[in-house]
């Protein structure tokens, strides 16, 4: 038996690498044709544009290996089951549990594989890439809005209660943690307006030993609102100041990290970044749904792949003449694709309808679970 499952174990696992390998050149070849739109902005060269779509390799294998497992799985078992070779298999004692669970076994190491991926290897070579892109473009950090990157920053005081509130507005932000055209408005924690100030630039400043982190900014001009009673309709006798310093430190708990989310989609982020990220929108009240799903989709996931070679077991029943190998590739194919759809779906909908993001992220994996194991045990009955 145990010859048997390293046999069965190398087949599956020659097959999947070979999907995998076929799935990349693809997907490859269609990120290159879709950064030629790009060649030629600024020093954006062919060269930059492949290097990019090379160090973005590894999240398309972190994304492509539930698929790649089932196709490679699906074409594992159908070989054997088209050369009699399963037929001999089963014999000689192999039970559907059986397979299942030397299957799974095979699963487990692509799984560990694909978490090592996406949390140690993906995460930094994609900023690079994206740095590659931004460098090579000579543009800013890209954001979904025109006035570029906004973010808000409490200030408490000793014993933790809200002393101001701070909205902050930055313009271009680049790769080297350098940033342009800042807008920084003030409020006090009864939400009045205190200051408006503007920045040409800002570098940051890493915490030491006797300082905490904070921005160099330089060119500042800051507008100061004098405080003024909610119910005082008198006029005041004071009015706005405008001071004016070619550099200031300002210190804050924003840090480039924080900018830095806007290189990398939330889905392309490791857990450690989310987590961090989520605890700063937390902390400043803002919503984290968006990052929660990308969060339990980056756990649940990997897991996917035990899920879709389970899902490719019962093409092993399938008898030569009931469908070719080729039939039985294409439907896999096409269950790959309407999984990684539903994936993509339920994110959006839970984001849309604010369902809890631990439900979204495992339900089509929970879906796909159920019908693998209701086939399985339909024919385990027959």
């Amino acid at each position: 038996m145990n010859t048997l499952k390293r046999y069965l174990g190398r087949e599956v696992a020659k097959a999947t690498g070979f999907v995998l390998l076929a799935l990349l050149a693809m997907f490859a070849f269609f990120d290159i044709v879709g950064q030629l739109d790009d060649v030629g902005q600024g020093g954006y060269t062919v060269k930059l544009a492949l290097t990019y779509v090379l160090l973005s390799q590894p999240s398309r294998v972190y994304e492509l290996m539930p698929i790649a497992a089932l196709i490679g799985t699906i074409y594992a078992l159908s070989k054997l089951a088209a050369s009699s070779e399963f037929t001999i298999m089963r014999v000689s004692g192999m039970s559907t549990r059986r397979l299942a669970v030397w299957v799974t076994s095979v699963g487990v190491l692509f799984v560990a594989a694909t978490y090592l991926m996406g949390e140690v290897v993906a995460p930094p070579l994609e900023r690079m890439a994206q740095r590659t892109k931004i460098q090579g473009t000579n543009a800013g950090v890209g954001t979904e809005l025109r006035s570029g990157a906004w973010a808000r920053d409490i200030v408490r005081d000793a014993a933790g209660n809200v002393e101001r509130m701070r909205f902050v507005n930055v313009r271009v932000v680049r790769p080297d943690t350098t940033t342009a055209l800042w807008r920084i408005f003030e409020f006090d924690a009864q939400f009045r307006l205190r200051s408006i100030a503007t920045a040409e630039g800002g570098v940051y400043l890493p915490p030491t030993a006797d300082a905490p982190g904070a921005w160099q900014l330089s060119g500042v001009v800051e507008t100061r609102v004098p405080a003024v009673g909610r119910d005082d309709a008198t006029p005041a006798p004071i009015s706005t100041q405008v001071l004016r310093e070619p550099q200031r430190r300002w210190e804050t708990e924003l840090s480039p990290e924080i900018f830095g989310v806007l290189l990398v989609t939330p889905e392309r982020m490791s857990v450690v970044a989310l987590v961090q990220y989520i605890r700063h929108l937390s902390d400043n009240r803002q919503r984290t749904d968006r990052y929660e799903i990308a969060f339990w989709n980056k756990i649940f996931y990997p897991l996917a792949i035990l899920v879709m070679m389970a899902l490719a077991l019962p093409f092993a029943y399938l008898h030569v003449r009931e469908g070719s190998v080729s039939l039985k590739i294409f439907t896999g194919v096409m269950i790959g694709v309407g999984f990684y759809m539903l994936n993509k779906l339920f994110s959006h909908l839970g984001l849309l309808n604010t369902w809890p993001p631990i439900v979204v992220a495992a339900l089509p994996s929970l879906v796909v679970l159920s019908v693998a194991l209701s086939v399985l045990y339909w024919i385990e009955r027959r």
